[in-house]
């Protein structure tokens, strides 16, 4: 048994759900631009993880500041690491009530709404594993509203990952907090990386997808956080910013047009699979 846990543990952390604007399919492009020598890191934009995850992968004493707005997605990463074994009990019983009865169960699940921290994790990850193109989404009034999706089996529980990633976040160099971008960075330092990932500018009307809490990220908001952009550069921060290929972004972040990069991606955002094709997006960086 301890070998076997010995190597879950040693297994390399992965996002425990999938989130719009995920970054792990372009890891091997996004890897290619890392500073390659750095002192903290900050991602205010947390999401699944992928980067952190990555960064993590290649030096587990890393200082890692993690943080996003949603605070659901926050507490999931807070029981994850302190209370993970009650978490993997309790989605083992989702995932016995839901193999009963897939459609009841999901939305029986769906219109509850949990008061117990672990009762409220193991619901996000159980509707995020569960519901039509692992789309986490809510609506004006912070409610869940992702109908089912079509799952022979889905992997509800993944205990190893889990377990991987609870041993990974329980480092004391790693703060996970939620909180606005702009107070996120206010301690980065110079020589410090920070990894931007908004949710992106709409490329058109019908492209526009950004309730990852019911706070909509709008362009005040892209605004805001080109100041932010700004006020890093000018710490001496190292830092790197993903966006939409919009006029709009190009637009705010012209004085750095000699740094903007524009890579392929494929989104899985679409609820249409016929439209999911390769786009482009870009990176944006002040070194």
């Amino acid at each position: 048994m301890k070998q076997q846990y010995k190597q879950i543990l040693s297994l390399a952390p992965k996002p425990f759900v999938k989130w719009a604007g995920g970054k792990r399919q372009l890891l091997p492009i996004l890897s290619q631009y890392i500073p390659k020598k750095f002192d903290s890191y900050f991602e205010p934009f947390l999401g699944g993880g992928a980067v952190l995850f990555h960064l993590l992968s290649e030096d587990p004493k890393l200082k890692c500041f993690a943080s996003d707005l949603n605070s659901d997605l926050i507490l999931s990463y807070v029981i994850i690491r302190d209370r993970v074994e009650d978490l993997i009990l309790a989605l083992e019983n989702h995932s016995k009530n839901y193999f009963k009865n897939p459609k009841q169960y999901y939305y029986k699940v769906r219109e509850s709404s949990p008061k117990n921290q672990i009762d409220k994790v193991s619901r996000l990850i159980f509707l995020n594993k569960t519901c039509f193109n692992g789309l986490y989404r809510v609506n004006s009034k912070g409610e869940f509203n992702v109908p089912l999706g079509r799952y022979s089996n889905p992997n509800i529980v993944n205990k190893e990952s889990l377990l991987a990633v609870s041993h990974t976040i329980q480092s004391k160099n790693i703060s996970i907090r939620c909180q606005d971008f702009t107070k996120a960075l206010e301690v980065a330092q110079e020589n410090d990386f920070v990894y931007l990932d908004p949710p992106y500018q709409p490329i058109s009307h019908t492209a526009k997808f950004t309730s990852y809490t019911s706070d909509n990220f709008d362009y005040k908001d892209q605004e805001r956080l080109f100041v932010e952009f700004e006020k890093l550069d000018s710490k001496g921060c190292k830092v790197m910013l993903s966006n939409s290929k919009s006029k709009e972004v190009l637009d705010l972040f012209s004085s750095y047009s000699n740094n903007i990069i524009e890579i392929n991606s494929n989104r899985f955002i679409n609820s249409d699979s016929k439209k999911r094709t390769g786009h482009s997006e870009l990176l944006i960086k002040n070194y």
